[in-house]
């Protein structure tokens, strides 16, 4: 299995999670998140826009358990 990188652009606030390869197209799954694609249809990354909004809901709950600032 391919290893896949994550990247964070705080200026722009989106999170990217990819493995090697082009993008093709993208298909919007959800408002503000894109499935990344190759040229045969395949999986190559996920973006999230306005990162920080979306995923607070999920980082929230662990932020308080380890008491993170």
């Amino acid at each position: 299995m391919e290893k896949l990188k994550v990247f964070y652009d705080r200026e722009k606030d989106v999170l990217s999670i990819a493995k090697e390869g082009i993008e093709e197209e993208f298909v919007e799954v959800y408002p503000g998140i894109n499935l990344e694609l190759d040229k045969t249809g395949n999986f190559i990354g996920i973006e999230i826009m306005r990162a920080s909004s979306i995923l607070k809901d999920v980082f929230e709950p662990i932020r308080k358990k380890t008491h993170v600032a």
